[in-house]
């Protein structure tokens, strides 16, 4: 390729790229706003299986501390602060996710 092939095939790259940008300037917040709509339509059903996984670990724990409360052990304070944790992180981690997206 010639030096004078090199320049023109450089321009014509360079009008392609920019006319695509001047085409895609157009529909920028109609995405966005289709994005946030589509996002917010999922708030409500993770926010319901997290409170649904919250249930499960609560049930679990409550189990297994049980089963350690009558087998005598001594940690069963450790293993309810773990397990309570842990479903009370599910489920405030539900409510800041409704308040965070506004729903």
């Amino acid at each position: 390729m010639t030096v004078k092939t090199k320049k023109l095939f450089a321009i014509a790259a360079l009008s392609m790229l920019a006319a695509q940008s001047s085409f895609a300037q157009g529909g920028g917040s109609t995405g966005i706003n289709a994005a946030t709509s589509s996002l917010t339509s999922y708030v409500d059903p993770v926010s319901t299986l997290i409170l649904a996984i919250g249930a499960v670990v609560g049930l679990i724990g409550g189990v297994r501390v049980y089963i350690k409360w009558n087998a005598g052990d001594q940690d069963i304070n450790k293993e309810l602060m773990s397990w309570g944790g842990s479903c009370l992180f599910l489920v405030l981690v539900s409510v800041v996710i409704k308040a965070f997206f506004g729903v």
